[in-house]
């Protein structure tokens, strides 16, 4: 019997998402973000959801996986979003990518593969992590071209767009917008002009430019987190398992690895098939986790361990062997998001979303 333990994928839920960002964001075009194999979705059948419009762009962060997507068969342009190796170069080339530039060898080692390839040039105005720049950006602009590359779109990455009113999103917005100007006095077309990622495209309208890069918005995680979303996001993930042993404990006894946690009373615990191995967190048992069983929450009890972990189901005899037990998502009238397991363990929705392994296979119901 396969293992139970199950990721559903709600399709319908990225379409929902994708048309509510589209219509706010309009006229600025949306490109996907797809990368870490569509944020642990499913990178190929994510995409084949983004481009039914024929509108949209799609981002990603390796050669590799531009190139896995057009052996799925995805036609949409696609982005890599920081500059290749000149190897990752002849695998963007074959696999028909749009590279990011920022380095004069860049520029001449994708000007040799592919001639009039169409390249975006990215810019840093304060993220400092990759691009070119501001004061290169004019000298690059016209080598790329010099040397038979295509400009065809210019962006930079906001560092802060998670909190909207910090003043560094409209600082870094004047350094873009000053790249810009300095283009246009040079006679130079920018192309597509981007730099919204999730955050600015829902809540900083001035920073939608020509496209917006949409990444955990379009699993229907608020990327703002203190914030509202001006649309009504739906969460498209929902990790599942059953119970896979019953066990009565007495009192005073630990339980799990370290036995950093013990029980106060006897108590009944149940056993789910998933572990840190999967990607649910290790300390989640320490700091409040929950589970729904049945559309009530349980407690875990110890460290998650590597391939399962503990519930406290003390006082429910009708929870047996076999039972739905949803980790993340919606069970009954309730729902775990991954929002809720990032503030548990100290960290943010997007690496709780990324870190789901192999072992668990992701479903598509209907």
């Amino acid at each position: 019997m396969a293992r139970p333990s199950l990721i559903d994928v709600d399709l319908d839920a990225i379409r929902h998402n994708l048309a509510a960002i589209r219509d706010l964001v309009a006229p600025a075009r949306v490109c996907v973000v797809v990368k870490a194999d569509g944020y642990g979705h499913g990178a190929a059948e994510v995409a084949a959801v983004a481009q039914e419009t024929g509108d949209t762009w799609l981002a990603v962060a390796l050669a590799a996986e531009g190139a896995e997507l057009r052996a799925a068969g995805i036609t949409a342009p696609i982005l890599l979003l920081s500059e290749p190796t000149a190897a990752e170069l002849a695998v963007a080339a074959d696999a028909e990518l749009t590279p990011t530039l920022y380095s004069v060898e860049g520029i001449d080692t994708a000007a040799g593969l592919r001639p009039g390839w169409a390249v975006h040039l990215k810019v840093d105005t304060g993220m400092h992590r990759v691009g070119a720049r501001p004061d290169d950006a004019v000298e690059l602009a016209r080598r790329l071209l010099d040397a038979g590359l295509v400009l065809g779109g210019t962006f930079t990455h906001l560092a802060v767009a998670d909190v909207p009113e910090r003043p560094e999103n409209d600082l870094q917005l004047g350094r873009f917008t000053e790249v810009l100007e300095a283009l246009a006095a040079a006679g130079v077309d920018p192309g597509l002009r981007h730099a919204a990622n999730s955050a600015a495209a829902l809540h900083l309208p001035h920073a939608r430019y020509d496209l917006v890069r949409v990444g955990i918005a379009a699993y229907g995680v608020a990327p703002a987190a203190d914030v509202a979303s001006p649309v009504a996001l739906r969460s498209s993930l929902r990790l599942r398992s059953r119970v896979s042993f019953v066990n009565e404990v007495a009192a005073g006894e630990g339980v799990s690895y370290g036995w950093h946690h013990r029980l106060d009373e006897a108590a009944t615990l149940a056993v789910v098939p998933v572990g840190y191995a999967d990607g649910v967190p290790r300390n989640l048992g320490l700091t409040g986790g929950e589970v729904l069983i049945g559309g009530i929450r349980r407690p875990m009890r110890g460290v998650v361990t590597m391939d399962q972990l503990m519930v406290d189901i003390t006082g429910d005899e009708g929870v047996v062997v076999g039972d739905e037990v949803v980790l993340l998502g919606p069970q009954g009238d309730d729902e775990i998001t991954p929002v809720e397991w990032a503030q548990r363990v100290g960290t943010i929705p997007y690496e709780v979303l990324v870190g789901f392994g192999a072992r668990v296979r992701r479903t598509y119901p209907g």
